[in-house]
């Protein structure tokens, strides 16, 4: 599963050169690899029906996200959007309210981006190319090896997170596995062993190895594993130790309050910038101390919670209060308890308010 949004420019794959890569283990895979797919690859709804545009969706949702954590919100999401061209069509807050509790919305943005594209420069079916895939939004060399190799059977390479990570234990590869030139190389390398007749097959099940059995942030299921017997990291006792990673830079902190203003069964909300964080979502009011609008009556301690994005930590505190009217600055709203079901997208990052707020407006019916 791909752990990071791809780049933009689009590029052809390149001639293969396996560079510093060793391929004496590598050239040992595709036999017992897939074996081992064919008995163990789990039964996921995008691989019993893989168009592209089932491979596309669930690749885009699976960037950040886990299997597991994914699969409602992919039944649902084709519920909703059946077609490329429905996805197309789709504004966007209802787009981010089935997205709703994914994080990570600027991919839900570049589906409905790379629909359009679909939709209005392919004639609403999607290239089954690597280079034309690569010029959709939000698609990078990963997603589209992906959905090429996938949907159409294209022998080209899908490296991710969990293809490096194999790959890395597999060879005793010592290299940051981060870097652009070892990437490419891994690529390169994984298409020289690519079975001609199964390129889908063949990159799904080194994600499903390293979903299930190459396991990351700790020791590896070696006793399952088809590679067990020549493993390089496994024969030289490394394998718990790759793959290398550079340290990470210390998160920023924010203090932030969040303001839980209620009038009767509503809660106030206010869109996001359409830039940035969590850009064009809905939110409880936060910021520095102080009212933003006229309340009455002192404010009593609702919550604190602690969220954790990418590059920022939020923690929150909390405060509420009834309003003394039925004004709110421009581009508020109220939301009863429906419109907070059905209507607008609260990111998860204000859930652990969720609770306290559908008390309140249950009470102040």
């Amino acid at each position: 599963m791909k752990e990071s949004e791809g780049g933009t420019a689009a590029t052809a794959v390149p001639p293969f050169s396996a560079g510093r890569m060793p391929m004496t283990e590598l050239k040992q895979l595709p036999g017992p690899l897939l074996a081992w797919y064919e008995k163990n690859a789990r039964a996921l709804p995008w691989r019993s029906d893989p168009t592209p545009y089932h491979v596309f969706v669930s690749e885009l949702m699976l960037q950040q996200t886990r299997v597991a954590a994914a699969l409602d919100y992919y039944r649902r999401f084709m519920e909703a959007l059946p077609t490329v061209e429905d996805l197309a069509r789709c504004p966007e807050d209802r787009l981010m309210k089935l997205w709703q509790g994914l994080g990570y919305y600027s991919r839900a943005r570049n589906l409905k981006k790379a629909a359009c594209q679909v939709a209005e420069d392919f004639g609403g079916a999607f290239p089954n190319d690597f280079a034309r895939l690569r010029t959709l939004a939000g698609v990078g060399d990963y997603t589209a090896g992906a959905v090429a190799s996938i949907a159409f059977g294209q022998p080209v390479p899908a490296v991710d997170g969990n293809v490096l990570r194999v790959v890395s234990r597999i060879t005793a590869d010592c290299r940051d596995m981060a870097r652009p030139q070892v990437k490419r190389e891994v690529g390169e390398a994984l298409r020289a062993v690519m079975p001609p007749n199964r390129p889908g097959d063949f990159n799904q099940a080194l994600m499903e190895l390293g979903a299930l059995v190459c396991l990351p942030n700790g020791a590896p299921l070696c006793g399952q594993c088809p590679a067990e017997s020549f493993c390089a990291a496994k024969r030289q006792g490394m394998a718990g130790r790759l793959p290398v990673k550079p340290p990470k830079k210390p998160r920023r902190v924010e203090e932030r309050a969040v303001y839980l203003i209620c009038r009767q069964n509503r809660v106030a909300l206010r869109r996001r910038p359409a830039r940035g964080l969590l850009a064009g979502l809905w939110e409880y009011p936060s910021g520095p101390a102080g009212w933003p609008c006229p309340v009455a009556g002192g404010a009593c301690l609702a919550g604190e919670a602690r969220h954790v994005f990418t590059h920022v930590e939020w923690r929150m505190t909390a405060w509420a209060v009834e309003a003394a009217g039925e004004a709110l600055p421009e581009g508020w709203v109220w939301a009863a308890e429906a419109d907070l079901a059905e209507v607008y997208p609260v990111p998860s990052a204000f859930g652990a308010f969720r609770g306290w707020v559908e008390r309140r407006l249950k009470a102040g019916e």
